[in-house]
C-alpha cells in the first residue's frame, strides 16, 4: 500500500496525487492539514526519508519566518513546530513500506514504486 501525505490546496501535492493514481492500484491519501499529524508519525516519516527534520520544513512559509527563522532550534523543537503548524511540512510525501520520498519534482515518486 502506497501512502501519500497530501495537502489538497498545494498544486505540487495535487500533481503527485494524480501521478500516483495513474501508477498504483491501492493508495491511502492522508490530508494531514485537515487531520493533523502526530509527533510519533512525523518522526517515523523523517526516519523513512533519512533526512534531518529541518530538511522537511517549508522555510518560506510565513509562520516559519515569523516564529522560528533565525532561532537555534533542536530537532525535537523543529518536529514540534511542524506538528503544531502542518503547513510547514514539505509535500507531497509518498511512503511505500519503510521507504519515502518528497514528491518534488513528481518524478521522485518513481524511486519508491
Amino acid at each position: 500500500m502506497i501512502t501519500i501525505y497530501h495537502n489538497p490546496k498545494c498544486s505540487k501535492s495535487r500533481e503527485g496525487l494524480e501521478f500516483l493514481k495513474k501508477k498504483v492500484q491501492e493508495l491511502k491519501v492522508v490530508d494531514y492539514i485537515q487531520t493533523g499529524i502526530s509527533e510519533k508519525e512525523l518522526k517515523e516519516i523523517i526516519s523513512f526519508l533519512q533526512i534531518k527534520p529541518i530538511e522537511l520544513v517549508r522555510t518560506n512559509e510565513a509562520v516559519w519566518k515569523e516564529s522560528y527563522k533565525g532561532k537555534a532550534l533542536t530537532d525535537e523543537e523543529i518536529v514540534k513546530a511542524m506538528v503544531e503548524n502542518p503547513k510547514l511540512i514539505q509535500r507531497p510525501i509518498v511512503i511505500n513500506g519503510k521507504n519515502a520520498v518528497i514528491g518534488r519534482p513528481v518524478e521522485h515518486i518513481n524511486e519508491i514504486l
